[in-house]
């Protein structure tokens, strides 16, 4: 049989690093002169390719740039091949973004020469923690505006599944919510890496969050950059339902946060998205806590009566909302989805707020 005909993937170039624009931790924002005499921000992973400084040359991706894909505000940082970085040391020995040319070894809290392997090895309940559950990885902020609001005390965890970005270093929300103490930890999952714990599945995260992160409550959802098609099933979301199933055999209490949307024009997005009737309607098989919002209006009408879907499968639960918009606008971190900030999509954030909202009350 012969070989199929290869087509080339990535989009290569060289570049020059004029100067540092910012850093957060795990990441540098980088100004590049490329080759063909443009300019352009790039980004690095300092613990993945070294630190690049003014004068280095650097070898780019520049993939998502060329074809304004939702990071396509970066070229990515590949290698600094003058002056590579120094081999790794320590333990780890779980390889995640596997068999990629920058496959990164890392210690999962669950492999056999962790410190927490023995914690891990058997355990096998979420001890009821509550697990909020959502589609876009913009619905964490609102999420913890919604909780903090009315139970400032206590601990939360995030995990990030491997849809959307692999480096959780990618987020700068989440470098900053976890200096202010907001997060307590986030544990990468899958193919994601980068966090204060990696875990090599859903389930091992779920657990690692609970019992190694000691947290309260947990939030789940996939990495920045959501990957959608159009079509029924194409689209990284569909995840969501299985972290409802993975919270649910584990013995937690699964809290679907609803995407919702006032400001995204799609039919297929206006209103309660098709992404969250797909993957609470049709993937999750565990029973969750669906919280919709009780927004004003006719489009709070529209949201009950297309959330109503879900009760065949799911408890919905209706919360007030009054508050809420205060609330998020003291957000320590940026509100932004899809390009809109709070006052452009105000409902969405109020269901990710109102998640939140109904999940402090579970808790003793």
């Amino acid at each position: 049989m012969k070989n199929a005909t290869l087509f080339q993937v990535i989009r290569w170039r060289k570049g020059e690093v004029l100067g540092i624009r910012r850093d957060w931790p795990g990441a540098v924002e980088l100004e590049v002169s490329v080759e063909d005499g443009t300019r352009c921000r790039a980004l690095a992973y300092p613990p993945l390719v070294g630190r690049p400084e003014p004068g280095d040359a650097v070898l780019l991706n520049t993939t998502a740039l060329a074809m304004g894909l939702g990071t396509g505000g970066y070229a990515m940082v590949v290698a600094i091949p003058d002056r590579l970085p120094q081999d790794p040391v320590g333990p780890g020995h779980l390889v995640k973004a596997r068999y990629t040319p920058l496959q990164a070894t890392v210690q999962g809290a669950d492999e056999q020469n962790s410190p927490h392997h023995e914690l891990l090895r058997d355990a096998d309940t979420l001890d009821g923690m509550p697990v909020v559950v959502a589609d876009l990885h913009s619905a964490l902020p609102p999420i913890l505006c919604g909780l903090y609001a009315s139970r400032p005390e206590i601990r939360v965890a995030y995990v990030m599944q491997d849809g959307g970005a692999l480096p959780a270093w990618f987020s700068m929300s989440c470098a900053r919510l976890r200096e202010i103490g907001w997060l307590c930890g986030v544990v990468t999952a899958g193919q994601a890496f980068g966090g204060d714990v990696e875990a090599v599945t859903t389930h091992t995260a779920l657990l690692a969050a609970r019992h190694v992160l000691r947290a309260d409550v947990t939030i789940i959802a996939q990495g920045p950059g959501n990957l959608g098609t159009g079509t029924r099933w194409g689209f990284s979301g569909v995840m969501a339902g299985e972290a409802i199933n993975a919270a649910g055999v584990l013995g937690g209490r699964p809290v679907a946060a609803l995407r919702i949307s006032e400001g995204d024009q799609r039919d297929r997005h206006f209103g309660v998205s098709h992404h969250s009737l797909t993957a609470y309607g049709r993937v999750a098989l565990s029973p969750a806590e669906v919280v919709v919002p009780a927004l004003p209006g006719e489009f709070g009408d529209q949201v009950r009566y297309q959330a109503a879907d879900l009760a065949s499968r799911h408890i919905l639960v209706e919360v007030p909302v009054g508050g809420l918009y205060e609330a998020l606008r003291k957000s320590p971190v940026t509100l932004s989805t899809m390009g809109r900030n709070l006052d452009q999509d105000r409902a969405y954030f109020l269901a990710a707020a109102a998640a939140g909202r109904h999940t402090a009350t579970l808790l003793a």
